[in-house]
């Protein structure tokens, strides 16, 4: 059975393995749990003590969050844990004015389907620094 925790307290690097399947260039488990620890809010779905989903929320705390992702492991996909995990997460945002997010185009149903709305956007990917995100020695607890 998934339970799901905002617990933050054991993000540790060997906890990610498998995520960002089809990325380009998939972040390391070490910069992978750092985004998780500075992040405003994180919910975790877990299955007993294995992370299977995350999502995280980064914000002022005043007005405005933004989700920079969601994941759930391939094979756990399909059972409504992306759908959980985006609820609470607004959920833990409600007090919020804005709360935003980017996606690619095959998942804008899903996210239209959780309530949100199309925006435009503009971003700017360096891709290249995802498989060796330098960070500084405390950030890789």
């Amino acid at each position: 059975m998934i339970r799901y925790s905002t617990d933050t307290s054991d993000l540790r690097a060997d906890r990610f393995a498998g995520f960002f399947v089809g990325w380009p260039a998939a972040p390391t488990p070490e910069a992978h749990a750092a985004a998780l620890r500075g992040s405003h809010r994180v919910v975790l779905a877990l299955d007993g003590d294995r992370i299977v989903g995350f999502v995280n929320l980064i914000s002022d705390g005043v007005l405005t969050g933004f989700v920079p992702w969601l994941e759930v492991l391939p094979e756990y996909q399909g059972r409504g844990i992306g759908a959980q995990l985006v609820h609470r997460i607004l959920t833990e945002a409600a007090h919020l004015y804005s709360v935003d997010l980017v996606c690619d185009p095959d998942v804008k149903p899903f996210y239209e389907r959780m309530g949100m709305i199309e925006l435009v956007g503009m971003g700017v990917r360096h891709r290249s620094v995802l498989g060796h995100f330098p960070l500084s020695p405390e950030l890789c607890v």
